[in-house]
């Protein structure tokens, strides 16, 4: 007896994926749809969506690990589903946590006892450790001047305008002033003499940078230690330093051993760093360890027991996974000091290499030093025809994410292109990208000349006509203007086609 029956239009068990009725519609993009959709069709849309994503290992935008071992991947995904928060669910993840703080906290020299509990917690990100340091500094500073009966409504914090972005987030979130030394030409990062001038006697801290998102480089630290000593002891004031290392945090005790930087310098109260940059651990894993538990007022820290016992929690979320925890730590058994060593200088070198290429063209000027994280900061020589913009554009049809973008105040005429070097970034990849930005830059050669060209013409002609001619910085202003404006417009464009 044959057995047969109908198939419905709904069996998908037949069809191949590309034939089904489930690529043939658009999906919806703002409300849910009202069917379910078979798993291997949903899975195959979003991937074929993701697919027009950047490639990771070629995004040098970006200063967040995009490579690790698959015994660590593994250990990842076996821990995918485990809620950090639940300490006493998981007491072992919890002592791993730990042990990262500790080893973490000694590597900054923390002035702590051998057997000694290093003050610290694992956060999702740098931008959540400087939130948490920066309350910790708020709250001390406040407890201070109620206790001297003095104002404590106009906290500040002394910056370099080169600062991360969530420096500015915490400032207008939890209302500090954010007092910003400006930066100049050739000189790119905090100058301590005039972070210290600024310092008044509502300054909550001075944060100091240990690897300048812009051009790698490294804030003096030490230098910035001694002179604000200097002047909390001429006024009476104890105004703290923080230190910004989420970059290079995991750098200097590896490639600069001797660089004072970290808690040797007795006004560093705490020190953030984030373990998914040069931690080695992929997005979502950052760590805050101050000084001791005196730096971190008690009344910040909640504690709670509904999850099973008494638990201590200082975070701004609540809920988090645990792979990344278990990652960095991985990272620190398998490597150790040794093999954190290797990588660092690998990094660097590679760094050189590309540097030394660059130089090489004979068309760009090395913004970066070759001292801090290891990255490749330049700009053209002669943007006068074409600039960093088009070149940074034209790089994305070989593949490379390369980013363009202005200084800050007072240095927003220069323009730079940026280069990170992370563990995955070889030597063969550092020559072939020196290749393809001399096509890009003989292509270029071969147009005709774009807005900047317009513009630096029409000031000579304006020259000519008797009115007042441009300086070649108000041309690169109005160059920088516009392409700031183009890139925008671009960006809203796409989004509405979505």
């Amino acid at each position: 007896m044959v057995l047969s029956k109908t198939v419905s239009e709904s069996d998908v068990s037949i069809h191949s994926t590309f034939a089904s009725r489930y690529v043939r519609a658009s999906l919806p993009r703002f409300k849910m749809p009202e069917n379910s959709v078979p798993k291997e069709a949903a899975y195959q849309i979003i991937n074929d969506e993701l697919m027009l994503d950047g490639n990771p290992r070629l995004n040098l935008a970006s200063f967040v690990t995009t490579w690790m071992e698959p015994e660590c991947d593994k250990l990842i995904m076996d821990a995918i589903n485990k809620n950090y928060v639940d300490m006493d669910e998981y007491p072992v993840t919890t002592e791993l946590q730990n042990r990262c703080v500790n080893m973490i906290a000694h590597l900054f020299n923390a002035p702590l006892e051998d057997s000694e509990a290093a003050v610290g917690v694992g956060t999702v990100g740098s931008s959540e450790a400087i939130m948490l340091a920066g309350l910790a500094f708020k709250r001390k500073w406040q407890n201070k001047r109620k206790a001297e009966g003095k104002p404590y409504d106009k906290p500040n914090i002394v910056t370099g305008a080169n600062v991360q972005v969530c420096w500015e987030k915490f400032a207008r979130y939890f209302e500090v002033e954010l007092k910003e030394v400006k930066l100049r030409e050739d000189y790119y990062v905090m100058d301590p003499a005039k972070a210290v001038e600024m310092v008044d006697e509502n300054t909550i801290c001075v944060a100091a940078i240990l690897g300048s998102t812009l051009n790698g480089e490294f804030e003096d630290v030490k230098l910035l230690n001694d002179l604000l000593t200097k002047k909390n002891k001429e006024t009476g004031w104890d105004t703290p330093i923080h230190v910004d290392a989420a970059s290079g945090g995991f750098i200097a005790p590896f490639l600069y051993p001797e660089l004072e930087w970290d808690f040797r310098l007795p006004l560093v109260k705490s020190i953030n760093v984030s373990g998914h940059k040069y931690g080695l651990v992929y997005a979502g894993i950052g760590w805050v360890i101050w000084r001791s538990k005196e730096d971190l007022p008690e009344e910040l820290i909640f504690h709670i027991n509904y999850l099973g016992a008494d638990q201590p929690t200082f975070t701004l979320n609540f809920s988090k996974g645990s792979s990344q925890v278990i990652a960095q730590y991985y990272q620190l058994i398998r490597l150790g000091y040794e093999g954190y060593r290797n990588v660092m200088e690998n990094c660097h070198e590679n760094a050189m290499v590309l540097k030394e290429g660059l130089e090489k063209t004979g068309r760009f000027n090395i913004v970066s030093k070759d001292h801090g994280v290891p990255l490749v900061a330049f700009s053209l020589k002669d943007n006068k025809r074409h600039d960093e913009f088009e070149i940074s554009e034209m790089l994305r049809r070989f593949g490379w994410i390369v980013p363009a973008y202005t200084m800050p105040a007072d240095a927003q005429h220069i323009t730079v292109l940026r280069v990170v070097i992370r563990e995955d970034f070889s030597r063969t990849l550092a020559e072939r990208l020196v290749l393809d930005i001399q096509k890009v830059l003989h292509e270029l050669d071969t147009l005709p000349a774009k807005v900047n060209a317009k513009l630096a013409m029409a000031g000579e002609e304006h020259g000519k006509n008797g009115t007042v001619k441009k300086s070649a910085i108000e041309t690169q202003r109005e160059v920088t203007a516009y392409w700031m404006k183009y890139v925008s417009e671009r960006k809203t464009n796409k989004n509405k086609i979505c």
